[in-house]
């Protein structure tokens, strides 16, 4: 995965309220991250895939951050 992709991915997490990412189940966080980012720039289908591979290793870690927002 890009560093760009990362960057990327991570800036939207922050800019995002916590309540809404704790509201959301792991799959539907998954793909509202996804869909984000594929706003910002289009996503071939290697891309999704290492992107969303990379959001379900970080799922407790994303939590952990907003909980603590």
């Amino acid at each position: 995965m890009s560093p760009f992709l990362l960057r990327q991915l991570w800036s939207v997490i922050d800019a995002t309220h916590s309540s809404h990412i704790l509201s959301l189940d792991d799959q539907g966080l998954a793909n509202w991250l996804l869909e984000q980012l594929s706003h910002q720039s289009p996503l071939d289908t290697g891309e999704l895939t290492q992107v969303n591979r990379y959001i379900q290793s970080k799922l407790p870690l994303i939590r952990d951050i907003a909980q603590h927002k």
